[in-house]
């Protein structure tokens, strides 16, 4: 069968974040398709077969990291679609089933494909003994992000701070079902983008997590209310680096970005 690797939220090779992405007959036993995600070993590896006709999504789709099956993730998404739309395995929209609902994925005339996602529930927690030390700064505000993202959205002081991160990865997975995302607005929004994050999953065996679709169903809320505007563009600082377009409807998050195919070749196991 064949395999793709696809950077996704960039419209350059080697950026971005990678996915794995398999089109399938019908899902295999989920042992297999654990090792499969531990042999491509990106952040996540994405599998997809076609549904009946007259559904209420036109392709299923599951998510594993290296380690286990996630409840979302949207740069598979997103990578996922840019391969059927790139293949002609699909024209148009295209719905996929997935764990955490029906989730649409459109594309648009500039290449670029915008995800609909449900929007994060944010929660302020307070800041939890240890947090700081871990993640190496201090937190200005903290929350949870609810079940479908699993993780502390924490915003630090400003752009440098967050930049600057060189995180205890085994002592941030103390406080979340996935890890942590850290947060500060843009020191220069004439760049081009309006706030910065990383993300660190080290319960899902991902220290740094390149460009995290997921994550910006939580960021959209937390800066559309403090800068007052719905469409943001969020650059995500890891050393891949990459950016995603968001659009507050909500409960509903648009996440719009690029994706580019670098490999391509046949899964023989």
């Amino acid at each position: 069968m064949r395999i793709r690797i696809v950077d996704a939220f960039t419209d350059r090779p080697f950026a971005g974040n990678p996915a794995g992405v398999l089109l399938l007959d019908a899902f295999p036993a989920d042992d297999w398709l654990q090792k499969v995600a531990l042999e491509v070993n990106h952040a996540e590896t994405a599998f997809a077969h076609r549904l009946p006709a007259g559904g209420e999504a036109d392709w299923a789709l599951r998510w594993f990291t290296p380690a286990t099956e996630v409840a979302m993730c949207g740069h598979a998404t997103l990578a996922t679609a840019h391969v059927l739309h790139s293949t002609g395995a699909h024209e148009g929209p295209v719905r996929f089933a997935t764990r955490s609902g029906v989730l649409v994925a459109t594309p648009a005339e500039d290449g670029s494909i915008t995800l609909d996602f449900p929007t994060a529930p944010l929660t302020p927690v307070d800041v939890p003994a240890g947090v700081a030390e871990a993640l190496g700064a201090e937190p200005r505000a903290v929350l949870d992000t609810g079940p479908n993202v699993g993780d502390l959205l924490i915003e630090l002081a400003d752009e440098k701070t967050v930049r600057g991160l060189t995180p205890d990865h085994r002592a941030l997975g103390a406080f979340s079902e996935r890890g942590v995302i850290a947060t500060a607005r843009a020191q220069d929004p004439s760049r081009g983008y309006d706030f910065v994050s990383r993300c660190f999953f080290p319960n899902v065996g991902i220290d740094e997590d390149p460009v995290t679709g997921s994550a910006h169903t939580a960021l959209a809320p937390f800066w559309s209310e403090r800068l007052g505007r719905p469409a943001l563009t969020g650059l995500q600082a890891s050393p891949r680096a990459g950016r995603v377009r968001t659009e507050l409807r909500g409960d509903r998050t648009l996440l719009t970005g690029h994706a580019v195919t670098v490999i391509e070749g046949d899964l023989l196991a």
